[in-house]
Order: C-alpha cells, then sequence, then structure tokens
C-alpha cells in the first residue's frame, strides 16, 4: 500500500473569520464546492479517515473555515459550502466576504481543490470560482467526484468535456475524476495535493 501523507491529518480549529485562523505561514490547501458536491466525504477518503471531516445528509453544515493540520505547518482548510445551506442570507453574505478575504490574503495558501459532483458539471459557483482562482493567480485542482454513479463512458466523456471547457475559458486547472465511495482516484488526488503544498 502506499504511503498516504495525509493520514496524520486532524481537526485542528473552526474559525468564523480569517483573522481566528492559525499564524499564516507554512502551506495549505482549501477545499471548496456546491453544498451537496461530496467535499467532506472527498476530504475524509483522502485522508483515509472516515469521521475527519463531518459529513451529513443535510446539505451546507459546513458553517464555518475548518482547518485540519498535517505534519510540518501543513494544512486542509474546508470551506463553507456553497448554494444549499439553509441559514439567512446575511450569514451567506458573511460567508462569502470571509471566503473572499481567505482565498485574496492568505499567503500560506498554495492552492484551491474544487469539489464538483460529476453528474452536474459545471455549475455557476464552479465557473465563477474557476475565474477567480485565474485572475488572482491560484493553482486549482478540480475533483470530479461521485464519478462511481456515472457509466464508465460517461464518466470519461464528463472529464473531457470539463477539461475542454476550462481549456477553452483560458485557465489552466487540472481536473480528474473522483468517488468516495468507490475509492476511485484517490492516489491522483494525493498527488495533486502533495504538489500543491510543494509550490514556493
Amino acid at each position: 500500500m502506499k504511503h498516504n501523507p495525509f493520514r496524520s491529518a486532524a481537526f485542528l480549529i473552526s474559525a468564523a473569520q480569517p483573522r481566528q485562523l492559525p499564524p499564516d505561514t507554512g502551506a495549505e490547501i482549501a477545499f471548496a464546492g456546491r453544498s451537496n458536491a461530496g467535499k467532506s466525504s472527498a476530504l475524509n477518503a483522502i485522508c483515509d479517515q472516515s469521521g475527519l471531516a463531518r459529513t451529513s445528509k443535510t446539505p451546507g453544515r459546513t458553517q464555518l473555515l475548518n482547518v485540519f493540520a498535517i505534519a510540518e505547518g501543513r494544512r486542509l482548510v474546508d470551506l463553507p459550502g456553497y448554494g444549499y445551506a439553509k441559514v439567512p442570507e446575511a450569514i451567506r453574505e458573511r460567508w462569502r466576504g470571509a471566503i473572499d478575504v481567505y482565498l485574496r490574503d492568505r499567503a500560506s495558501l498554495r492552492g484551491v481543490v474544487l469539489i464538483v459532483d460529476s453528474r452536474h458539471p459545471l455549475k455557476e459557483f464552479d465557473r465563477q470560482m474557476l475565474a477567480y482562482c485565474h485572475d488572482i493567480g491560484l493553482a486549482c485542482h478540480v475533483l470530479l467526484t461521485k464519478a462511481d454513479k456515472l457509466g464508465r463512458g460517461e464518466a470519461v466523456q464528463t472529464l473531457a468535456m470539463v477539461r475542454k471547457e476550462i481549456a477553452a475559458a483560458g485557465y489552466t486547472a487540472s481536473v480528474q475524476l473522483f468517488s468516495a465511495q468507490a475509492k476511485t482516484g484517490l492516489d491522483e488526488a494525493r498527488a495533486a495535493l502533495s504538489a500543491l503544498l510543494a509550490r514556493e
């Protein structure tokens, strides 16, 4: 079995605002995505820990910036899910403001893992996040989750379609198929995250 550098991940802190995060040193990766795209499940699968990030049948349960520490000053940050959370609009606006500040100003942030449901690519938020990362020069790796719900041919077709759309927009994001349930794409995802964390 391959060594998994993310298996040591441990919950560190939940922050409502970027100023409450750990010191801005080392390297970290943010996980972003729509509330029902499988973000927490992807995090748990990559770290090989079933209960690390809280999963729920109710979309939008991640309402804070949840930080998980790995070795040597590296971190994974689970951002609030976009879209389905049943909270007042004022709170959603506050999340958006906090995420904007975090993505734009966080010096230790090396990249974003964008979680996209492979059955419904790409939605407006996904396109906005890809454009945002491109505009501020932030690396982005797209996980097309729940790939086990698609037939093999359909999955390959979806991957090609998303890559084509991203390239046509002039972005440089990498894309892969992923399934937390079927354990598809785990090695590829871990390699992509390790490469992001190694960026200067």
